[in-house]
């Protein structure tokens, strides 16, 4: 097969995999500060095992993302050679701000939050979370600031076919940044949410009710309830943002042919790029040029204005497509969950076995936007400046094959055992309920004067 067809396949397998874990660290360290300052508060020791419960699975996490992350950054040199060489003056120094800022404080501080309760002073230990999560966010706005100079570039010169800074703050904060930033930050609330809901249902049916475990389904659902409308207007105007710097994602996203006014929104269709047209079309009148230009007769960009240059159209359309049909189900399901919980102080069986696969809704959405976007940019890899054909390294189709056979043999399996891990952690926070002692308290019926009295250590 085609080296650069293997090698995209391979890349793509990668940071597939990478980025289900970041999904999960950038918001799940704030939610974990939130369980700390409501301890702290109250001196409720259900909001620690809360935390507890949760922080293992920030730890496992943030070691799967590290671990994913280093494979992928190797095949900048092994099957993308092309990138660096081209724009490493841009890309390194951001990668390195990552590295020295975000990284370094997350695992530094991550030992005091899993291992530092009672062994260091209350102050220091939530000083610790606090760190690990602004780490996280700091650690998404450098990754987001590379990523998103590439679909909008901004602030360089080429120098003998090399990119060059020429403004630092126009690099990193490019026309599109701040939109996909926040759309992230986001995403990884309502993945975070949604995790948290989902496996507080599964012990919410293995008959567990205690305290720790209402707090943390209360927290995923509302979490969720309040964040998926917010998400839905950020998608919005980053839409808006993308039809102005990149109307041939829009067109792709849109399966929309020809540039004209009165464009149908097409929900469902089997776009033909051979024959250049929809196949089985359901189309709203006018709903495309209502959503991108507010006007029925709004203008909206055809992909045949842009030959050659324009990504492949099936998996940009049916990526959006699934991004944005996970993001309704995300809110009738996180507003019925707050409807219950707020009013009857319950949840309907049916309802809770929903939202256990629901769990993984976050992961679904992520990765068809991601494919959404980064499709979306072809045949560009970084837009204007260097094509992917350009980038690939001389490597041999079959080697790239075997490696990439090895990725997803080992992908399955450590996905596998991750989820095996989430589900039995979540099944013996099910089993101790309230009863098993916080680390560091040997009393397991701690009273309640006495967890307040600890908690001002």
């Amino acid at each position: 097969m085609d080296p650069l067809v293997l090698s995209r396949i391979q890349f793509g397998a990668n940071i597939s995999f990478h980025i289900l874990f970041p999904a999960i660290t950038i918001a799940l360290g704030w939610v974990l500060l939130f369980f700390k300052l409501r301890y702290n508060a109250t001196g409720d020791s259900a909001w620690m095992r809360a935390y507890f419960t949760w922080v293992k699975i920030f730890a496992l996490s943030f070691a799967m993302g590290v671990v994913s992350g280093v494979t992928m950054t190797f095949q900048f040199g092994t099957n993308w050679p092309g990138y660096m060489e081209t724009v490493g003056n841009i890309a390194g120094p951001l990668l390195a701000y990552e590295v020295l800022t975000a990284f370094f404080l997350e695992a530094a501080f991550l030992g005091i939050m899993l291992f530092g309760f009672r062994r260091v002073s209350n102050r220091i230990h939530t000083l610790a979370t606090v760190l690990v999560a602004g780490g996280t966010t700091v650690s998404a706005f450098w990754i987001i600031a590379l990523n998103s100079w590439m679909q909008t570039p901004a602030g360089f010169e080429m120098r003998d076919g090399k990119a060059h800074a020429l403004d630092w703050w126009a690099v990193i904060f490019n026309p599109s940044m701040p939109y996909r930033l926040v759309h992230m930050l986001l995403a990884s609330g309502l993945t975070v949410s949604f995790l948290i809901a989902g496996l507080s249902a599964l012990r919410y049916l293995y008959g567990d009710r205690s305290e720790s475990m209402w707090k943390a389904l209360r927290t995923g659902v509302f979490t969720a309830a309040i964040l998926i409308p917010i998400q839905i207007f950020a998608g919005d105007q980053h839409g808006l943002n993308t039809l102005e710097h990149q109307p041939q994602k829009i067109a792709a996203m849109e399966a929309n042919w020809n540039t004209g006014p009165n464009v149908p929104l097409v929900l469902f269709a089997l776009p033909d790029e051979a024959a250049k047209e929809n196949k089985f079309e359901l189309a709203v009148p006018d709903g495309a040029s209502l959503v991108l230009r507010h006007s029925a007769s709004g203008v909206v960009p055809g992909l045949n204005d842009y030959p050659g240059n324009h990504p492949p159209v099936f998996p940009v359309f049916w990526g959006f497509r699934i991004m944005v049909g996970t993001g309704i189900l995300m809110l009738v399901v996180s507003w019925s969950a707050a409807f219950f919980l707020k009013r009857r102080h319950s949840l309907p069986k049916p309802l809770a076995l929903i939202m256990v696969p629901m769990a993984l809704s976050g992961w679904l959405a992520t990765l068809a936007g991601w494919y959404t976007t980064e499709i979306g940019r072809q045949p560009w890899l970084v837009t204007g400046v260097l094509k992917t054909a350009d980038a690939v390294g001389p490597v041999a189709g079959s080697h790239v094959a075997l490696t990439l056979a090895v990725y997803l043999i080992l992908y399955v399996l450590l996905l596998i055992a991750y989820l095996g891990v989430l589900v039995h952690l979540a099944l013996k926070a099910a089993k101790d309920g309230d009863i098993s002692p916080l680390p560091g308290v040997m009393n397991a019926a701690l009273s309640q004067p006495a967890a307040e009295e600890l908690g001002s250590e």
